[in-house]
């Protein structure tokens, strides 16, 4: 298979730290590279600190930056989403913008593609992250895994490559809920996973916080599982069998030897975790009630402020070619 032509896709919000050192290594990369046309596509997802004016800087001297700006911050997987729905590339690879993700391991993702795989994700291996972290991501990932109603790869994020058509397939699915590694791995064709140890983070902190963390699993699990659901209907029909003997025992009791049951504190706390149980099941049938909402609304994924790329690159107007695109 001959050398194809890459596009990567990075995903940026206040990296601006980071960001030189980014565009010198995957710059590096692309360089020694065979095939092409090669690109770097990069999303500034609503920055509030230099990032942009990087990215423009780098625009005007290297022909290869694409930089999409968008109207305010959407999040990580719609920012990604943004970069898969401008790519050209034979083959598009994902990376994060904090250098976590080494752009030197590119050329084995695409060696495997060559062998003939269409989805090259890294397994990541020897994170350089705090061990309550690492923990986290460990039970978080077997657990996403076992619920799922589909096999997905352990230890696997976004850091990979996709052929054309997985990427095609990516574009043509709406909602707006993304846990692209698990869609990508929905889509199918020949996939395979190589280790990659995990870098620590070139510089800055990450933006991703208790909650954003927390939603990303939550999304995970309500976009590849029914699981939650079927568990309310599990523990509904075990309360109602311990209670039917619970009601055989009163009257036996009650019958043969002519005594009441007692037991106000067992009662008391039967009820008090029955209705806990009902109001925690009645969160989980909203999450997905609220999903469908948002669905239904069909609001665009992202909005794009504007396009940014070299006015020498082929087939491109300007420099700083404004836009109002909805996706």
């Amino acid at each position: 298979m001959n050398s194809p032509s890459i596009s990567v896709l990075v995903p940026l919000h206040n990296e601006q730290l980071a960001l030189p050192e980014l565009l010198r290594r995957i710059s590096s990369v692309l360089d020694i590279t065979p095939g092409g046309p090669h690109e770097m596509v990069f999303v500034d997802d609503g920055s509030s600190d230099s990032t942009l004016q990087i990215l423009e800087d780098a625009a005007k001297v290297d022909s290869r930056v694409l930089v999409i700006a968008l109207s305010r911050n959407f999040g990580h997987q719609p920012a990604l989403s943004a970069a898969l729905d401008h790519v050209s590339g034979q083959v598009a690879i994902i990376l994060d913008g904090d250098l976590q993700d080494p752009p030197e391991t590119i050329p084995a993702l695409v060696a495997k593609y060559q062998e003939g795989y269409d989805v090259v994700y890294a397994l990541r291996t020897k994170r350089k992250e705090a061990l309550w972290l690492k923990l986290c991501f460990f039970i978080f990932y077997r657990v996403v895994t076992r619920m799922a109603n589909m096999s997905l790869p352990l230890d696997a994020g976004d850091f990979g490559l996709m052929s054309k058509r997985v990427v095609d397939q990516l574009r043509s699915m709406p909602e707006h809920h993304r846990y692209i590694r698990g869609m990508r791995s929905w889509i199918g064709y020949r996939q395979i996973g190589i280790p990659i140890e995990r870098s620590a983070r070139f510089a800055g902190k990450s933006k991703f916080g208790f909650m954003s963390r927390l939603k990303f699993a939550s999304d995970a699990i309500f976009s590849f599982s029914t699981i939650p659901i079927r568990a309310a209907a599990l523990i509904g029909f075990v309360s109602i069998f311990l209670s039917t003997l619970f009601a055989i025992y009163a009257v036996i009791v009650k019958l043969v030897f002519h005594r009441s049951t007692e037991g106000f504190t067992a009662l008391l706390l039967v009820i008090t975790f029955l209705s806990g149980t009902v109001l925690f099941f009645l969160g989980i049938i909203g999450e997905y009630v609220g999903r469908v909402y948002e669905e239904v609304k069909a609001r665009p994924l992202y909005i794009v402020k504007k396009i940014i790329r070299n006015a020498n690159s082929s087939g491109n107007k300007s420099s700083s070619d404004e836009t109002a695109e909805n996706q």
